[in-house]
């Protein structure tokens, strides 16, 4: 009997080898054989195939499949795991979501000439134009890096018709700094303006802490405002040399007498020469053009879209990773007028100072003001006490989000209250949605936020990380306020919070809301719990709601306790969840075994997306690994190596 289950086995992987061979023929051969042949296998063959296809190839096969109802998402998350290593979990749950993140990768590393292991083994089918217009339709995020002058060059000259592609798909642009006296920026200034301006993108993210850059980003997007000191830059007396080569007669005959499918550009102003001309004029002032409208009509086609004036662009989602002070004062200038921007988020790696608050602030109340305001999203960070989240939203109170983040200064005054001091409380109805407090100070008075709660009956999202009380006080007038004043509460996240001794207004609250989405990370729900696995039995039936999709108990330390999870798919069970994370939690193998089994005899009525990242697996390699074979029948898992030296990590995390 041994011998033939032996023999059996041995013919299952000869097969699997057989498979695997032919799959890597395919992929070889692909252009041979021609898609419609590759579209022909049997379907249990296509989807064993997918994982084995270059990008290019499922980009090709992707719409027939899709046709017929099959997804390519195994052969995305294929390549994906390829480019970022088999150690790193991937949270991408769709097809287009996977498959954006690999055009995305791919492309920016082809286009700027970035190696990695993929790009290397798959240089022949990725380092071509083919490749970078296909990958070009696909994604709509670019991620311009400045420096690489070679790339962005050209845009302005072969890959014209590039450039065209990716003004008619990208509608975020990542940008890191400009260096506007610097000649060789024109390009880029004319690769943005194209985006920004002839394109469809209407969303910019910027890792710039210059206000002269930020300003010529702003300039004419939506605003107004108009700074001065760009405007000096504009209307500089430039003098416009063409280079002797494109002037002459002879090249202009032989260029249109030899005419190409290729775009040919018209005259240009002469670009650069670094070796000869100075990139500065007498009075230190750059000596070439940053207008974009002469940008344009210097590196455009003849016959492309700057034939006539070029029209502004609107910017309606803005990002600034490092904003500091002086960019912040030309957001502050910028913000009366800027009517079409709908989105804002401001951060800052050091803490805003007040008086700068207090000046954004006055901006955000004039474009309020104004009722010409289209700005319902806001982020803000870092601000040096919690009353400021009161003032910005007296200042503009029609946000539907606000995300605030509070870090306590550790030089002159602090403050727990309102500016308006004894002024009387505003308690007039908030338009909020969505809210996001998250703060890193020692103490915090709950008062700032629950007043701010019971003027938001439309909250539906509200995620709080890192509230410390005074030392005997309790998170459970929190918990009651929400219970009191925000039915509509749809996804709720609690992080770094300390909840162990709130369980009764947990239940309380859960048994009065329709959540959907549920996370306690880092909440220490069973410190100092006489019977750790009482609280948890009660806990998880409060959570058996049809309404709940997505849980998360991340860093809870709910080790051997985690088998209790089981009981949320019970036979009397209404639950409907989809995603269970379970991260940080010191599970051991043994206990996920158990956990496993008892998820076998209830299985989730959906197949659940289970997280179960920063485990000790390696404790026990096999049982582990018995564990996951066997949660694989009912879940997707996100699982990633753990090493032991990291438990001291995760005690001190969960202390």
């Amino acid at each position: 009997m041994a011998g033939t289950r032996g023999k059996i086995k041995l013919r299952k992987s000869a097969d699997t080898s057989l498979q695997k061979h032919c799959f890597q023929a395919i992929r070889t051969h692909f252009t041979a054989l021609g898609t419609e042949a590759v579209l022909d296998l049997p379907t249990p063959l296509l989807k064993d195939l997918l994982p084995h296809l270059t990008a290019c190839q499922l980009d090709e096969v992707q719409p027939a499949l899709n046709k017929r109802g099959l997804s390519t998402y195994s052969g995305w998350v294929e390549i994906l795991r390829d480019l970022v290593g088999l150690s790193r979990a991937l949270d991408f749950r769709t097809e287009a979501e996977a498959k954006h993140e690999v055009m995305l990768r791919l492309f920016t590393s082809v286009f700027y000439g970035l190696s990695n292991n993929y790009v290397l083994k798959n240089s022949t089918n990725l380092k071509s134009n083919s490749f970078l217009s296909s990958a070009a339709k696909s994604i709509h995020h670019f991620i311009l890096i400045p420096c690489m002058h070679q790339a962005l060059q050209a845009l302005t000259t072969n890959q014209q018709p590039l450039l065209v592609l990716l003004e008619k798909h990208i509608r975020t642009i990542q940008v890191s700094h400009l260096l506007l006296t610097v000649r060789k920026t024109q390009a880029v200034l004319y690769v943005l303006h194209r985006l920004l301006d002839h394109g469809i993108t209407t969303n910019l993210v910027v890792s710039i802490d210059s206000a002269l850059d930020l300003a010529w980003l702003l300039h004419g997007r939506g605003s107004q405002y108009v700074n001065m000191e760009l405007k000096k830059l504009f209307s500089f007396p430039h003098v416009l040399q063409t280079s002797p080569a494109s002037s002459s007669p002879d090249v202009e005959s032989t260029a249109s007498g030899n005419q190409s499918d290729d775009v040919i550009p018209c005259k240009r102003v002469k670009l650069y020469s670094e070796s000869v001309e100075k990139e500065e004029g007498p009075f230190g002032v750059p000596n070439f053009t940053l207008d974009p409208q002469i940008l344009c009509h210097t590196f455009s086609p003849c016959d492309g879209p700057s034939a006539g004036a070029c029209t502004f662009g609107q910017i309606t989602h803005l990002e600034i990773r490092t904003c500091g002070p002086d960019s912040l004062k030309v957001l502050s200038f910028s913000l009366p007028t800027f009517f079409c921007l709908q989105s804002l988020s401001l951060h800052s790696k050091s803490i805003f100072r007040e008086l700068d608050v207090l000046e954004f602030a006055g901006a955000l109340q004039q474009l309020s003001d104004s009722g010409c305001s289209s700005l319902i999203q806001l982020s803000l960070g870092l601000l040096p006490h919690v009353g400021l989240m009161k003032t910005l939203l007296n200042a503009s109170p029609r946000l539907t989000s606000l995300c605030v983040e509070f870090q306590t200064a550790i030089w002159g005054l602090q403050f727990n209250l309102d500016h308006a001091g004894t002024a009387e409380p505003n308690t007039s109805e908030l338009l909020l949605e969505k809210l996001t407090v998250k703060i890193i100070q020692l103490q915090t008075d709950l008062h700032f936020l629950t007043s701010v709660l019971r003027r938001s009956p439309h909250l539906a999202s509200l995620h709080i990380a890192g509230m410390r009380l005074p030392t005997g006080c309790s998170q459970s007038q929190l918990l009651s306020t929400l219970s009191e004043s925000n039915h509509s509460l749809k996804a709720l996240t609690f992080e770094d919070i300390k909840l162990c001794d709130c369980l009764p207004d947990i239940l309380k609250l859960l048994r009065g809301c329709m959540l959907e989405e549920l996370s306690f990370n880092d909440c220490r729900l069973l410190e100092r719990c006489i019977n750790p696995e009482k609280s948890l039995v009660e806990l998880v039936a409060a959570l058996k709601m049809p309404s709940l999709h997505s849980l998360s108990l991340a860093q809870n330390r709910l080790a051997k306790n985690v088998c209790v999870l089981a009981e949320l798919f019970s036979e009397e069970s209404q639950s409907s969840l989809k995603q269970l994370d379970l991260r940080s939690n010191f599970i051991q193998p043994a206990d996920l075994l158990e956990f496993a089994k008892r998820l076998m005899i209830h299985p989730p009525p959906h197949r659940l997306t289970l997280d179960l990242r920063k485990n000790p697996g390696d404790r026990d390699p096999e049982t582990w690994n018995m564990a996951l074979k066997r949660l694989q029948s009912s879940s997707f898992l996100l699982v990633e190596g753990w090493k032991s030296t990291d438990t001291m990590v995760d005690h001190i995390s969960n202390m």
